[in-house]
């Protein structure tokens, strides 16, 4: 079991390309706060959360700060994403006798893209003239059960294969159970010419999660849910190549702490929140009496026995396929306890300064807040607050003064 302060998992929150984009703000130090609006009259807005409207058409939604002293922090996590720089590795190729479908790379994008990832890659896969000859209770194996993997193997049982295995070293306390739950692509690096791809893989996602917060997907009834998610701007929210496809255009609004601070936002009043770790269980709940899981180490995917392998491998894929192209990126949030739930019902994500740690890594800071639940946490242990986005962090340098600063971030953009 990992200790709270140094808990890893490899899927977190930025915007698409921060590596490359210039910062969105000046600094945690520009957080000043707007002047309050006169003349306010309460009504209800579309997030479900208090709204205030003028007689012009500027939408003011009243939104009660979370707890943040110290006595309500939970769990401290530090974090590595998966990283690959150039777009996620979505490909097939054929070792030996083995068709190896490559399903890894997704930065902190994975839950982002999980289900649209998996579909878009098995449909690689039995395109190719070696896996349409794969029948389909052939041995099949899928490496890695993060939400990457368990979305493979739940796609593969949708197109009829039942001779399946998922294969990893652990399965529990995993990076996608830790993961925040926003749905935007986030922390990755993507090739100009695969970005319509990766946008098309995001839409698809929506779909499948939207199916599940409606109460029309047939599987799961559980792990998804729409509340509005908070930008500073529509560029840098990601989602903009989505409205128009299955989202609603974004709202200017004004979040009002009820404390003279306020914040001029977009709002996607569609937007999704995954709830990680329920997700997982479900997936797992659903998998269990229709794959077989083993726990072990794959080193050679020729010598799994199996025609088919899909590789979700993660961060991990770095080494087992000699892929110079995966980074880690490093990440610090915490868990909120002892909260307000009906308080917490909406994700906001903003962006600060672009800088130097005091380990001499280069950070992207950024502040996000989203409704996360753990599973072995009581009912009133609801947020998650990040978060930094640190290229080639690694355990060997934690960066642990970060949790202090990104803090102080988030009590500053409340005015708390």
């Amino acid at each position: 079991m990992e200790q709270p302060e140094d808990d890893q998992f490899h899927e977190g929150l930025s915007r698409r390309g921060f590596l490359t984009a210039a910062a969105a703000t000046a600094g945690v130090a520009a957080l000043a706060a707007c002047s309050p609006s006169p003349n306010l009259q309460s009504g209800a807005s579309a997030s479900g959360a208090a709204s205030v409207t003028t007689t012009g058409a500027v939408d003011v939604r009243r939104i009660t700060p979370p707890k943040l002293d110290n006595a309500r922090l939970g769990k401290h996590v530090l974090c590595y994403r998966p990283l690959r720089k150039g777009s996620p590795n979505l490909s097939v190729e054929t070792v030996g006798t083995t068709v190896v479908a490559h399903d890894y790379g997704h930065g902190g994008s994975g839950w982002t893209l999980g289900p649209g990832s998996a579909k878009y890659v098995v449909d690689l896969a039995q395109a190719s003239p070696q896996g349409a000859a794969v029948a389909k209770d052939a041995p099949i194996t899928v490496v890695g059960a993060g939400v990457i993997g368990l979305f493979t193997a739940y796609e593969l049982v949708q197109r009829g294969y039942t001779n399946i295995t998922v294969m990893a070293e652990s399965f529990d306390d995993l990076t996608s159970h830790n993961a925040g739950g926003l749905l935007a692509p986030v922390s990755m690096d993507n090739n100009p010419e695969m970005q319509k791809t990766i946008d098309q893989i995001g839409i698809d996602a929506y779909k499948f999660y939207a199916s599940i917060a409606n109460g029309t997907q047939p599987d799961f009834k559980k792990g998804a849910v729409v509340v509005p998610a908070y930008f500073e701007d529509r560029e840098h929210s990601g989602l903009e190549p989505y409205v128009g496809q299955v989202m609603q255009p974004a709202k200017d609004v004004v979040l009002d702490f009820g404390n003279g601070t306020t914040r001029p936002m977009v709002s996607y009043d569609d937007g999704i929140f995954m709830d990680t770790a329920v997700m997982m269980k479900e997936l797992t709940d659903y998998l269990k009496p229709r794959v077989q899981f083993v726990q072990k180490k794959a080193t050679d995917f020729t010598a799994l026995g199996s025609p088919m392998v899909f590789d979700c491998t993660g961060l991990g894929a770095g080494a087992l396929n000699d892929d110079a192209e995966m980074v880690s990126v490093q990440g610090h949030l915490v868990m909120l306890k002892d909260q307000v739930p009906a308080d917490l019902q909406s994700m906001i994500l903003v962006y600060f300064d672009e800088g130097t740690t005091k380990s001499g890594q280069k950070i992207k800071r950024s502040f996000y807040i989203f409704p996360k639940h753990l599973l072995d946490s009581g009912p009133n242990d609801v947020g998650v607050v990040g978060g930094t986005f640190i290229e080639g962090g690694t355990p060997e340098t934690p960066n642990l003064d970060e949790f202090d600063t990104m803090m102080t971030a988030a009590r500053n953009f409340y005015g708390i």
